[in-house]
């Protein structure tokens, strides 16, 4: 999770595809959906996306009190079931002086695209919108482009002495003597 000094320095920045700074705390829609976009990682940077509650767009504190109800419903948006596949993300309060922010810290998912009710969500810079059909389509080739073949996937628990060194020799040196005969 992201540091206190880390959480202001991202208030000093403008906001990007990686940052969405906002004073309001009942836009559940607008939560999900910056999830969503977050999880997508359309420029594929492969760094976590933040939601900060309780900042102007300037970067400067609204005053907001970040209370346990608040922790919860924010930290629901996860698992209630509206962005599929889940997200991974965690949320944390941090407390200053001038008020309190709520970060929901957002990992890029390995299994793109993600949907909040049915739409793919996309941040482009500093605003977020629905993927095009294009957009959506380079989101599904990184999904495949994560799966491995079935021989490109590990055997865990296998053994040198699980391979049949007689079917690899037979096969492959036989092969290979052919070859040779033929030149």
């Amino acid at each position: 999770m992201i540091s206190k000094e880390e959480v202001r320095e991202l208030l000093k920045s403008t906001e990007t595809y990686r940052i969405e700074r906002t004073t309001s705390t009942g836009d559940m829609d607008k939560f999900q959906e910056a999830i969503c976009a977050f999880s997508n990682d359309l420029p594929n940077s492969k760094k976590n996306g933040y939601l900060i509650l309780g900042a102007y767009d300037n970067g400067t504190l609204s005053g907001l009190k970040v209370d346990d109800d608040l922790l919860k419903k924010i930290s629901a948006i996860r698992s209630n079931g509206n962005i599929l596949p889940l997200p991974i993300m965690s949320v944390e309060r941090f407390e200053y002086e001038d008020g309190d922010l709520l970060v929901a810290e957002v990992s890029p998912s390995l299994v793109p695209p993600v949907r909040y009710r049915g739409r793919t969500f996309v941040r482009i810079g500093p605003r977020r919108d629905i993927a095009s059909e294009a957009e959506e389509r380079i989101l599904f080739e990184r999904r495949t482009s994560y799966m491995a073949t079935f021989d490109a996937t590990p055997c865990f628990g296998a053994t040198i002495k699980d391979i049949d060194t007689e079917s690899v020799s037979y096969t492959h040196l036989r092969a290979h003597e052919t070859v040779l005969d033929l030149v």
